[in-house]
């Protein structure tokens, strides 16, 4: 694919990639661009279709993947969740560094493509901190949340696995995280800058 180099950021539930990236995308405006991902799940309050997620059926998500059209898919708590080709494609066709927000499964999935993309991952500082994040939400359910901290035990322990990321980053202190995410992507945000400017 054609563009600057994604960036795969991986993590759990409540690790605070959500806000880190909000971060990034507010300092280097015109740098990044969200791909933007399929879900078969229900719109949350404030959630739009077109920019959170593309919300769509389950037929017509299976059928998107059984066409190859999706570089990654997972299912979590009986939802499909998928990025497709398209999504990347227009996001570096605009020569955005295409940011791509993906489960532990979906990692895998994507390490099987020809993407080459940063890999990165925000963890927690510890489990007793993610689930009190989570329970401050207030949006998730008692089943939910034990999912979730099942999920994210699984993927703080797979984020170990030698070479499976480029970086690791402990959110511990949101300007401290905030600042290695930065520096890992420096020299891509570089090219992007130059580019822009010829």
């Amino acid at each position: 694919m054609a563009g600057p180099r994604p960036v795969v950021l991986s993590g759990p539930s409540g690790a605070g990639k959500s806000t880190l990236l909000k971060k990034l995308l507010k300092e280097f405006d015109g740098v990044f661009g969200f791909s933007v991902s399929h879900t078969t799940r229900n719109p949350r309050p404030g959630e739009e279709n077109g920019r959170d997620y593309h919300y769509v059926t389950r037929e017509v998500m299976q059928t998107s993947i059984d066409n190859g059209e999706f570089i990654e898919n997972a299912v979590f708590s009986g939802n499909m969740y998928g990025t497709s080709k398209a999504a990347v494609q227009h996001v570096q066709a605009k020569n955005l560094i295409c940011v791509l927000d993906i489960d532990m499964q979906g990692v895998k999935n994507i390490k099987r493509t020809d993407l080459n993309p940063i890999y990165i991952s925000i963890q927690p500082p510890s489990m007793q901190e993610l689930e009190k994040r989570l329970k401050d939400r207030k949006t998730e359910s008692d089943e939910s949340l034990k999912k979730r901290l099942q999920a994210a035990s699984v993927d703080m322990e797979l984020s170990k696995e030698p070479g499976l990321f480029d970086v690791v980053i402990l959110n511990n202190d949101l300007d401290e995280a905030y600042g290695k995410l930065k520096e890992a992507l420096l020299e891509e945000i570089k090219i992007v800058k130059n580019t822009t400017k010829a």
